[in-house]
């Protein structure tokens, strides 16, 4: 049996057509960025990861879940921008703010030594330590797009600096 090829174009078709208007943006501001772009396939349908050129780490990707498409941010420069974080919408600082917590930032024998560390930011005021690959999972809809490119935008630009 011939495996499929792996496309973007494959991808999109498996995108729910209500969320396909705002994938095509973000996919642009990372490829201009000269981020490189990988496909995979996974339980729950395909993650495509991009991978910053300077940096050679992951920066986002797309998964999917039982609601739909999501984008996980890897901000592993969101200490250059916290004050950004702040300004987000209520409904996406609620995700970070239930997002899990960094056991190794709490304990650091409680998580693996290879485990990257988390995120550390503040929100309303409260100082929360959450795992870096679950601080910044947020759906990807009309009202989450602009706030996940200018995020994006901000995190290519710590990267590069």
């Amino acid at each position: 049996m011939e495996k499929a090829e792996l496309s973007y174009d494959n991808f999109l078709l498996d995108v729910p057509p209500t969320q396909r208007p705002f994938v095509d943006p973000i996919n642009e501001l990372l490829l201009e960025n000269g981020c490189t772009v990988k496909l995979q396939m996974a339980k729950n349908g395909y993650v495509v990861s991009y991978t910053h050129k300077k940096s050679k780490r992951v920066i986002a990707n797309f998964i999917f879940r039982k609601q739909g498409l999501l984008i996980r941010i890897y901000g592993d420069q969101s200490g250059k921008y916290l004050s950004f974080l702040d300004q987000l919408p209520d409904a996406m600082k609620a995700e970070m703010e239930t997002a899990a917590i960094c056991r190794r930032l709490h304990d650091p024998t409680k998580c693996n030594a290879r485990c990257p560390l988390g995120n550390v930011f503040t929100l309303n005021g409260m100082e929360h330590k959450k795992c870096r690959y679950d601080s910044f999972v947020f759906f990807v809809d009309g009202e989450t797009t602009p706030h996940l490119l200018a995020f994006l935008e901000k995190e290519l630009e710590g990267r590069t600096a």
